[in-house]
């Protein structure tokens, strides 16, 4: 049977894992990408000597033509030389979110948590968005039983704020990004840091936040009013930018919210901020009415995706 190595290589950490002829992923393991000068070296300290005969890659950044070049990471590495350094008959490279799209249909009612319900269109397509290190998104599309899954940099589209409040945190963004304030920059790990830190400034208190994990545990604690604050508007901004995703491709199909920073906020995701801003879409919040919205609350899902991946099937 072919064993094959899959990588799921995020902007902090690498996670690897095996797999036998197309299963699921086996000895799941993860590395921090600031330990290993390269995707080379991370994977042969993960393979510890053992051999595999092919590989796919799930990468967090465009995939175009040989050179990987990672938006959130020192790393860069040619897809052919890669290949031949781990001695592989093939190598795969894929965008992290066409990894994560090709994992939706894999999930069972237990991997997910319905936040708002509705009646999915099963030739529509769906929508997956998940903020991580940066924001992902990838488009699903099904026609005939096949999924065709397309890649997208949606996250880097310029963040449009809703209210006062998010247009003075979008100014006070714009000097420190260069003038161009990407959603990525407020919907992700480290934009929830930086959220936090902006509110301190307008509400005139500074707040003492070295990590996202310092939000959120400051938040729950009740500690810090401005943290909860933060992730409120952090979950409103998700909604809303799921909702111009649901929009731009019409994806009956469903919105399906993933990664590691939602499922680590637990209860403190605010279902109802989510879903109002997902709805505010003036003269076509009706289109969203029947549209689905999931979370996924399975680990490791690029892993899983990167598993079932299948060139034929799926194009990204």
């Amino acid at each position: 049977m072919t064993r094959r190595l899959l990588a799921d290589l995020g902007g902090t950490n690498a996670r690897f894992a095996l797999s036998e002829a197309g299963g699921p992923p086996q000895e799941e393991r993860k590395l921090a990408v600031a330990d290993h000068p390269g995707v080379v070296e991370a994977a042969r300290a993960y393979l510890a000597g053992r051999t595999v005969e092919e590989a796919v890659f799930a990468v967090a950044t465009p995939v175009r033509g040989d050179t990987v070049t990672f938006t959130n990471n020192t790393w860069h590495f040619s897809i052919r030389a890669a290949q031949q350094a781990l001695d592989l008959e093939r190598l795969t490279v894929i965008n992290d979110f066409v990894a994560q799209a090709a994992a939706i249909s894999l999930m069972t009612p237990e991997d997910l948590r319905v936040l708002k319900p509705g009646q999915p269109q099963a030739e529509r397509p769906q929508v997956v968005l998940g903020p991580g290190t940066g924001l992902g998104v990838a488009f699903v599309l099904r026609e005939g039983g096949a999924a065709h899954i397309l890649p997208s940099e949606g996250g880097h589209a310029s963040f449009a704020p809703q209210d006062a409040l998010q247009a003075e945190i979008l100014q006070r963004l714009r000097p420190l990004h260069g003038g161009h304030v990407s959603t990525e920059r407020l919907l992700s790990g480290p934009g929830l840091l930086q959220l936090t830190r902006i509110l301190g400034e307008i509400r005139g208190a500074a707040v003492p936040v070295e990590s996202p994990a310092d939000v959120s545990q400051r938040a729950a604690s009740g500690a810090c009013p401005i943290c909860a604050e933060a992730v409120r508007l952090f979950s409103a901004i998700l909604g809303a930018t799921a909702g111009n995703l649901a929009l731009t491709l019409l994806t009956g199909g469903g919105v399906y919210i993933t990664g590691g920073l939602c499922r680590g906020l637990g209860p403190l995701l605010d279902q109802e901020a989510l879903l109002t801003a997902f709805h505010a879409k003036g003269r076509f919040a009706g289109l969203l009415e029947a549209v689905p919205v999931v979370q996924v609350l399975r680990p490791h899902t690029g892993l899983l995706g990167a598993a079932a991946y299948r060139p034929r099937l799926m194009t990204g």
